[in-house]
C-alpha cells in the first residue's frame, strides 16, 4: 500500500512538473507573438517588413489593419492587441487626456507628411480671399493644418504657442479670411477632394496614398523632414522596455526598414530620425 501511495505521489509530481514545463514553453512561445494594430498604408506594410526581420529570431508578428484613428488606442488599452502604429505624439497625448488610456510611446518610426491638395489652385498663394479649406475633425491635428499657412505668411497665431499645440482659436491674423471646415473624419477627405469641394483639402499621406495620390507630385504644399509629427510605436504603459517591444522598435528603425520605406514610397513616407 505504501509503495502504491509513493507511486501515486511520484506520478502526481511528474505530472505537475510536466504541466509547469509546458506552461513555461507556452508562455515563452506566447511572448514571441506580437499583434500590432495599424492603418494599412504605410504603417501596416512597414510593420510586416519588420516582422520579416524578426522572424529569424522566432517572433510571429501579426498586423491587424484598422482604417480608423479612434479604434487602435482603444484596442491597445483593452489589451486586444500588443501594440499600435499610426499616430504621432501630439495625438497620443490628446487621446491619453481625453480617454485616460494607459499607453505609452516606445519610439519614432516614420513620418507620413501631410499635404495640401487642390484641383483649382496651384499654390497656397493662389488661394482667393475667403477660400474654404477642408481639414479633418481631429483637434490634435489643428496646429499641423495651420502650420502650412503660418509658414506661407497667410495667418498668424498667438505669440508663445508652439505650432504643434496651436488650435483654430489661436489664429489672430487671417489675411485672406480663410475658412477652415473641420466637420468630417480624415478618412472622408479624399472623397471631398475628388468631388472638387472647396478650394483645398489637407490630407494625411496614408489616406492620400490609398486613393492614388502622390503627396510630393500631386499636392500644392507638403511637410518636409523638419515636421514634429513623426508616427510612433505605442504599447501598454509599463511595457515599453519589454524585450519583444525593444526588438520590434529596433527592427522598425533598422537600415533594412529605412531602405524599404525610401524605395517603396518614393518620398511620400519618411523614415524617422
Amino acid at each position: 500500500m505504501k509503495n502504491l501511495r509513493f507511486v501515486i505521489v511520484l506520478l502526481a509530481a511528474v505530472a505537475i512538473a510536466l504541466t509547469a514545463c509546458g506552461n513555461k514553453k507556452e508562455a515563452a512561445k506566447e511572448d514571441k507573438k506580437i499583434v500590432i494594430a495599424a492603418t494599412p498604408t504605410p504603417h501596416g506594410e512597414v510593420a510586416r517588413k519588420a516582422g520579416e526581420i524578426l522572424k529569424k529570431d522566432g517572433y510571429d508578428v501579426e498586423v491587424r489593419e484598422v482604417n480608423d484613428y479612434k479604434i487602435p488606442n482603444k484596442l491597445l488599452d483593452k489589451g486586444d492587441v500588443d501594440a499600435n502604429m499610426f499616430q504621432h505624439v501630439p495625438y497620443l497625448k490628446a487621446e491619453q487626456k481625453s480617454h485616460g488610456y494607459q499607453i505609452e510611446e516606445v519610439g519614432k518610426v516614420l513620418t507620413t507628411p501631410m499635404a495640401v491638395y487642390s484641383k483649382k489652385h496651384k499654390s497656397l498663394k493662389d488661394l482667393p480671399d475667403g477660400a474654404k479649406i477642408y481639414i479633418s475633425n481631429n483637434p490634435a491635428e489643428e496646429g499641423r493644418f495651420l502650420s502650412f499657412f503660418v509658414k506661407e505668411g497667410l495667418i498668424k497665431i498667438k505669440p508663445g504657442i508652439k505650432i504643434e499645440d496651436a488650435k483654430l482659436d489661436d489664429i489672430i491674423e487671417n489675411k485672406k479670411h480663410l475658412e477652415f471646415d473641420n466637420q468630417q473624419g480624415a478618412e472622408f477627405l479624399p472623397k471631398t477632394y475628388n468631388n472638387n469641394e472647396g478650394d483645398a483639402v489637407i490630407m494625411n499621406s496614408n489616406y492620400a496614398i490609398d486613393n492614388g495620390l502622390r503627396p510630393l507630385k500631386d499636392s500644392i504644399a507638403v511637410e518636409d523632414e523638419s515636421s514634429p509629427f513623426a508616427n510612433v510605436l505605442v504599447v501598454q504603459k509599463g511595457h515599453k522596455n519589454d524585450k519583444k517591444f525593444q526588438d520590434l522598435i529596433k527592427a522598425l528603425q533598422s537600415d533594412e526598414v529605412r531602405d524599404f520605406i525610401n524605395k517603396e514610397y518614393d518620398g511620400a513616407v519618411i523614415p524617422a530620425k
